[in-house]
């Protein structure tokens, strides 16, 4: 999936323009327990913005909102400066959705693309054009005239990836798209993005694969029950986390809330500890003084431990430090 930009025309923003404004949206299937509690950031041309965040969380309903899907019971956005609650049909024009749905399951692969390029008015000639080169490019090839419903469901994935590129739009909506799809293909399709939004393409893309979101963001928000708890650029995230290590530690028998009340006492003021059950997440820039503690006080409380490791900090660790309870929050929109 290498090779020349896949859209044809110059995108409308200039660069580092606002394509993107969330303003405190609030969302309730229910009328009982919201799914969005008031999010807010901005989302400039040629960034890729990632959403990350467990199931339920939220971002879904926040990438139904976006693309004029769903309505917020309160709070405003703005896309490509336009409000989409009277312009939903004008934004509607210019972006690309891709979710977990299926493709047109009654036609062939070559007859989904064709399919999409006349839903959206684009000429034969041009229609053709664009749909060889995205078999090409997405691997489709020996696929072409077979039957959407035979598919399997990583190559049902690259067709709804590649028919979203028939048209020219200026921000693309990715939930999960490398679902299903082996290693090499799921690099080739992160490449192929990239070289879309070095022509301008603004991209939001969620995903539960934090390697993915290391390769790909340039900005990520962790979202969970319906708020931001962090967001940030990649460099300052790992800035800010980079200097620490981790310390992952599970206990044997013995008093394990006691012994994790006790070292949350003796830690720095900048240290970080995470508990669930019998097991702790500690991040730390003193990594040789909070080991000292920990098993200096497992000594005295006489326990044991089950498992004890140091490493260097990972993005799963922001995730992981954001969305458990005694998380660090740190949100820059």
């Amino acid at each position: 999936m290498s090779g020349s930009p896949l859209l044809s025309t110059p995108r409308g923003p200039a660069a580092g323009t606002a394509v993107l404004e969330v303003k405190h949206p609030h969302h309730s299937y229910d009328g009982k327990r919201e799914a969005l509690r008031g999010v807010s950031f901005t989302i400039r041309r040629g960034e890729v913005f990632g959403l990350l965040g467990k199931n339920g969380a939220g971002k879904s309903t926040l990438i139904k909102v976006m693309t004029t899907l769903l309505r917020p019971t309160q709070g405003s956005l703005r896309v490509l400066g336009m409000d989409p609650a009277r312009d939903g049909q004008r934004i509607r024009q210019r972006i690309g959705v891709v979710q977990q749905g299926e493709s047109f399951d009654f036609t062939s692969v070559q007859g989904n693309l064709d399919i999409y390029g006349i839903l959206w008015g684009i000429p034969g000639e041009e229609r053709a054009r664009r749909r060889d080169a995205l078999i090409q490019r997405f691997g489709l090839e020996d696929l072409r005239k077979r039957r959407s419903f035979d598919l399997s469901g990583g190559q049902k994935r690259r067709v709804q990836v590649a028919r979203e590129f028939m048209h020219d739009m200026d921000i693309l909506f990715l939930d999960e798209p490398t679902v299903g799809l082996d290693v090499i293909m799921r690099r080739s399709l992160l490449d192929s993005i990239r070289s879309e939004v070095a022509q301008g393409l603004t991209v939001v893309f969620t995903t539960h694969n934090l390697e993915e979101a290391d390769y790909l963001c340039d900005r990520i928000a962790v979202i969970d029950d319906g708020r931001i708890l962090v967001l940030d650029t990649l460099e300052n995230l790992k800035r800010l986390y980079g200097g620490k290590r981790t310390i992952e530690l599970t206990l044997g028998e013995g008093d394990a809330p006691g012994y994790f009340r006790a070292l949350q006492e003796r830690l720095a003021p900048t240290d970080v500890l995470t508990v669930k059950d019998r097991s702790g997440i500690l991040l730390t820039q003193e990594p040789k003084q909070a080991l000292s503690a920990l098993v200096e006080l497992g000594q005295t409380r006489a326990i044991q431990f089950e498992w004890l490791n140091i490493r260097k900090n990972t993005l799963e660790d922001v995730f992981l430090n954001s969305v458990e309870p005694g998380g660090e929050n740190h949100a820059d929109p």
